[in-house]
């Protein structure tokens, strides 16, 4: 099986679906000769050309209702956002027309679209570049949020969702890039709304998403030397929310903990303890924890931008709590 980064799986899976489909086309800012912001549509141009691989003038509001519209028509287009902090601008017509006109139109009218873009911190791009806003997408009914955090994911998620006929909000960590992993040739699917365990275990449950999903894993080794299993798992998306994973292994392991790198207030991590807490309460030993970011604007320096974002000893220490292991 070939080992790939996270950037040349997303390029293999765009090449592989829109060599399959020719309604499938590419649209953004710089996706052309430059490559896009990451490179991840580089070389695309020299095989699709223009027409396909289309280069946008700097607009988020007209990338996003150009592909509402095209996808309206029959098309599949995937826009890319050069990143998630700029996707405000756009927000508009994601939220309020591709998300609601399949309802509105009682169906009749379907927005296949699918909108990359990088979110996350960790290059020292200060409080506008650096935030983790696709729980404020996962929010929406019509909308789905994918966030995958390994290369295999990365591509059988992609190929998933531009075959998908909702519109969704495909989100990739910036730091994630340039990880390596095997990544199956061809046909690799991965379906929407199905958690991955990454790691099995008995003694507390760590879920997380995307980057984290690597503190989660980090932790759960850390955590072994003390003589506790912890089970991780990757949610992949937050809409689709697979809690049926979650809460099974929360009825086994007694512990909770939700791993994410947005703010504590009001995250994913919020709906995914009150999930737990209204469905497994009965077999909980200690209180649901949640280990995020700190809720501020992001600072440049880099000592200060990592002290914002989780860190493996929150994790591990949080988890040696739950169990009395401290």
């Amino acid at each position: 099986m070939p080992v790939l980064t996270y950037r040349q799986a997303l390029n293999e899976a765009l090449r592989e679906e829109m060599n399959r489909d020719e309604s499938v086309f590419c649209l953004g800012e710089e996706i052309g000769r430059f490559g896009g912001s990451y490179r991840v549509t580089e070389g695309l141009l020299d095989e699709f050309g223009p027409e396909r691989i289309l280069a946008t003038p700097i607009s988020e509001l007209g990338i996003i209702g150009l592909a509402t519209g095209a996808a309206m028509t029959g098309l599949r287009p995937v826009a890319e956002i050069m990143t998630i902090n700029f996707i405000m601008v756009g927000m508009d017509q994601l939220v309020n027309n591709a998300a609601k006109i399949p309802y509105m139109f009682g169906g009749e009218a379907q927005v296949p679209i699918v909108v990359r873009t990088p979110s996350g911190a960790g290059h020292q791009l200060t409080a506008q570049h650096s935030q983790v806003l696709e729980v404020w997408f996962a929010y929406v009914p019509g909308m789905y949020v994918v966030a995958p955090s390994t290369p295999a994911d990365a591509k059988g998620l992609l190929k998933t969702c531009i075959r998908d006929n909702n519109p969704i909000l495909f989100v990739e960590n910036v730091l994630l890039y340039n990880d390596k992993g095997e990544v199956p040739d061809g046909e690799h699917i991965v379906p929407l709304g199905k958690a991955a365990i990454r790691r099995e275990g008995d003694d507390v449950t760590i879920v997380s998403y995307s980057r984290m999903v690597n503190v989660a894993l980090q932790a759960a080794d850390a955590l072994a030397d003390d003589g506790i299993s912890a089970e991780v798992i990757d949610l992949r998306s937050l809409r689709p929310l697979d809690m049926d994973t979650v809460l099974a292994s929360v009825r086994k392991t007694n512990h909770a903990m939700i791993v994410h790198e947005g703010w504590r207030k009001y995250g994913a991590g919020a709906e995914i303890a009150a999930q737990i807490q209204e469905l497994a309460f009965d077999y909980l030993d200690h209180p649901v924890q949640r280990v995020t970011g700190a809720e501020v604007p992001l600072p440049y320096a880099q000592s200060l931008e990592a002290a914002a974002l989780p860190q493996l000893e929150f994790v591990v220490d949080g988890a040696r709590t739950m169990v009395g292991k401290r």
